[in-house]
């Protein structure tokens, strides 16, 4: 007899988005049996694994944070401490905090039509560190693991780096003994979590120096909300989060389309902030004037102009030029200046991976995700019952991620509803491909290949755009370009027992 455990739905990780999704099922699908499966050991993510100093969201959390839980806390641009601590707070529901299991991950997955269901690998480990494959089966599957690579991070090569007699760092993996306290730090390059630790090792380091390759475009905002303080010192918290995020989500979407539609004017409003902030209009030309469009690239945040404050203060300042080499005793630029240096961070960015790592076959055809299309920004085409969960980039990852998983329960409903066992997205005809997300970041562009398109018209199009996928997503057709198996006959009727002996 097979004694292998079934679940209804099972949800791959116990982030900011597996948390919420769990939520959503819990509350949404009730009847269903559902697990968590994190391959770490503890709740948290991206927020329990980044220990860089200075980690923090770059989006405020009235939209980051979940509308079922209101934020509370001060800041509306938080550090990393107290999002975790957010995260793990929504997790000891009851019914969430008993579906987690812990260090178990995902290998791969099969798909088979004749049971409808996925049969599922696990790699789990005990106290000990000793590992053990199981299997279980489910049948519907949610991956809210992200697209990073979380065992790895973007490396290129750096000549003469074997010379350097200072300390490599990589944030990803932040020594917790690390004391850069009065020491020259370097930190190569100019993404958000170059914004986030110039600033902050600034207060401790002798000097700090981000080294660019090419500039960014970077705002100052406000650390906190004074509209959001007001909403709360007059609404009820729940009224007065939900007020907060709604002007949030229109402020955010009007500042995007501005950046597409009239990118010069959004240009021009970006420098003057910078060159009001630093009062050197020579500085912003050479270090903070990219060569792409708002946008084209994510566009990074200085909570309280706190990169900018560092730089006039002195404590820290901006570099723009390529690595010749590494040195003894820093590093060599191709225009001959020499940085010195204790300590180099090598925050040049992370590495995508589709699908957790996991492989994915569909009655026994393996799964290739280069050659799928994206349906409604979470699901792949030709492959049943499973849905990616993908955040925005122009806005609050949450802000997607808490649609799809309400779309999933929603989808999950339909199919109990109508007798349906199954459902994949169809392409009904040709398209014009393009990357799943629309950037010209290198992260991007260097794992196009591995993920699925999106083509030119809905349902296939990834939108950024919250205000046009939450109706969709709330009460949009769900059967539109999406194939069911055939309904389930109902059970016949119990005989009558009277009948019967009559």
């Amino acid at each position: 007899m097979d004694t292998t455990e079934h679940l209804d739905v099972v949800i791959v990780g116990a982030g900011l988005s597996g948390i919420g999704a769990a939520y959503r099922v819990a509350t949404e699908l009730k009847d269903k049996s559902f697990a968590v499966l994190e391959a770490r050991g503890a709740v948290g993510g991206t927020w329990d694994l980044f220990r860089y100093p200075g980690v923090r969201s770059d989006s405020d959390m009235f939209t980051l944070g979940y509308p079922f839980r209101p934020w509370t806390e001060a800041k509306a641009i938080a550090d990393g401490s107290s999002i975790l601590q957010y995260i793990r707070d929504t997790a000891e529901e009851p019914r969430i905090r008993d579906s987690i299991r812990f260090s178990t991950k995902l290998i791969s997955a099969a798909w088979s039509s004749e049971d409808a269901r996925w049969t599922l690998e696990l790699d789990i480990t005990d106290d000990d560190g000793a590992t053990a494959r199981r299997r279980l089966t489910c049948g519907f599957l949610y991956l809210c693991s992200g697209y990073y690579n979380y065992d790895r991070g973007y490396e290129p090569t750096f000549p003469g780096l074997e010379s350097f007699g200072g300390e490599i760092v990589r944030p990803q993996f932040w020594p917790e003994d690390l004391d850069y306290t009065g020491k020259r730090v370097v930190v190569i390059g100019s993404g958000a979590t170059a914004v986030t630790l110039v600033p902050s090792m600034a207060k401790e380091a002798a000097h700090v120096t981000m080294l660019q390759r090419s500039p960014t475009y970077i705002t100052a905002v406000p650390s906190r909300d004074k509209f959001s303080d007001a909403a709360r010192r007059h609404l009820p918290a729940g009224i007065a989060h939900h007020v907060a995020r709604a002007k949030n989500v229109l402020f955010t979407q009007a500042f995007y389309q501005l950046c597409r539609r009239r990118p010069e004017i959004a240009k021009k409003l970006i420098r003057t902030q910078t060159a009001r902030i630093l009062g050197d209009e020579t500085a912003v030309a050479e270090h903070f004037t990219p060569a792409y469009n708002p946008w084209d690239q994510r566009l990074c945040v200085a909570p309280s102009a706190d990169l900018f404050k560092a730089m006039k203060q002195g404590a820290a300042s901006v570099v723009t030029d390529t690595i010749d080499t590494f040195t003894p005793h820093g590093i060599r630029l191709a225009s001959g200046q020499e940085l010195e240096a204790d300590v180099v961070v090598t925050a040049t960015g992370l590495s995508m991976l589709p699908l957790g790592g996991a492989t994915f076959t569909v009655d026994g055809a393996p799964v290739n995700l280069g050659d799928s299309w994206v349906y409604r920004g979470l699901m792949v085409s030709g492959v049943p019952n499973l849905a990616l969960c993908v955040g925005y980039t122009n806005a609050s990852w949450t802000l997607r991620a808490d649609l799809s998983s309400r779309y999933v329960c929603r989808l999950i409903r339909y199919m109990d509803r109508h007798g349906h066992r199954s459902a994949a997205p169809a392409v009904d005809g040709p398209m014009k491909a393009r990357p799943i997300l629309d950037l010209t970041s290198g992260y991007v562009q260097r794992a196009v290949s591995a993920f699925p398109k999106q083509g030119d018209r809905q349902p296939w199009t990834m939108r950024q755009n919250y205000l046009l996928d939450a109706p969709t997503a709330l009460h949009g057709n769900l059967a539109k370009n999406m194939v069911f198996d055939a309904p389930t006959p109902p059970a016949a009727p119990a005989p009558d027992l009277q009948e019967i002996h009559a």
